[in-house]
């Protein structure tokens, strides 16, 4: 995934999701502006839950539509795709921050955590093979508090 830089808005606020697309070079679409709230609102969702979502607004909207904007928003780096072992491909708004994850081995629940370092990449591996690293992705797993405190009363 390439990093973006953030973008300074004409407002010298957070940019809009339209200015986010049209510095991304996207064409500002409606299927993209509903996508971008979609995943705005429920971070590390997967694609078939925000199909369904767009269809709530867009009710002609297509299973392949949406996959195609998921792909172009996580190329044009306005989403991050992440794929925790054993579940399906999660998108998230968090983008260019080079951020970790913490999954939950019994329900599922993923949960944001910053770089243990703050540095990209944080981790540094005992071997590059020539590669030039330019991100480290980790996922921790063990137990959220809800499934850690149902394990302990059982």
């Amino acid at each position: 995934m390439t990093a973006t830089a953030p973008i300074a808005s004409s407002s010298g606020e957070h940019p809009t999701p339209r200015e986010q697309l049209r510095t991304a070079g996207l064409r500002v679409t409606t299927g993209r502006l509903t996508v971008l709230g979609v995943v705005a609102r429920q971070p590390h969702i997967p694609a078939d839950t925000v199909f369904r979502s767009v269809r709530e607004t867009l009710p002609g909207t297509s299973v392949q539509a949406v996959y195609n904007v998921l792909g172009d928003l996580t190329r044009a780096g306005l989403l991050r795709r992440i794929e925790p072992a054993g579940s399906p491909a999660l998108y998230e708004r968090r983008v260019g921050d080079n951020h970790h994850h913490l999954v939950c081995r019994s329900c599922g629940a993923v949960e944001d955590i910053d770089c243990a370092v703050g540095e990209t990449p944080c981790l540094v591996p005992s071997q590059s093979h020539g590669f030039a690293i330019d991100e480290a992705e980790v996922t921790f797993w063990g137990l959220c508090p809800t499934c850690s405190a149902a394990t302990s009363t059982d």
